[in-house]
């Protein structure tokens, strides 16, 4: 019996889609900034890591080759020298939002054709009631952040 793997790196993006403008994501690519830091060396930790990024288990399985397809260009680094050993690919969401449920539903294959209610984007964002009554039954000392992100 076949098997496949879906690994689902939640926003770790591999290059601005052409929708980017929608949602003032333009020049958005998070694994190509990650890489680009590291080849720079402004990852580089005193014992801990140094140089360009090394994931080989991930790159094997097309990682890379998905972010160069995407993005148009090679992450800082990275090299095409290799085939990956599995089947890989990128995607462009067709769902309304660009929420991670919207992204998760469309994964599996029920794209979100409708906005979700969310939360509002003013401070304090979440109401008192409702924050008040967690930080008591949760017994919490307060809250990280009370806005929307």
């Amino acid at each position: 019996m076949s098997r496949g793997l879906v690994l689902m790196l939640d926003s770790l993006g591999v290059g601005a889609s052409r929708d980017a403008a929608r949602f003032n994501d333009e020049g958005a690519d998070t694994f190509g900034h990650i890489v680009a830091a590291a080849h720079r060396g402004d990852a580089d930790r005193d014992d801990l890591r140094e140089g360009s990024l090394q994931i080989p288990n991930l790159a094997s399985l097309g990682l890379v080759h998905a972010a160069a397809d995407s993005r148009g260009t090679w992450p800082a680094g990275q090299f095409s020298s290799f085939a990956p050993s599995g089947a890989w690919g990128y995607a462009m969401e067709t769902s309304s939002g660009k929420d991670t449920p919207s992204g998760h539903w469309e994964m599996s294959g029920v794209p979100v054709t409708f906005d979700w209610g969310y939360f509002p984007e003013a401070m304090p964002c979440f109401p008192e009631i409702l924050t008040a009554t967690l930080i008591e039954v949760a017994e919490l000392p307060g809250l990280l952040g009370n806005c929307h992100a």
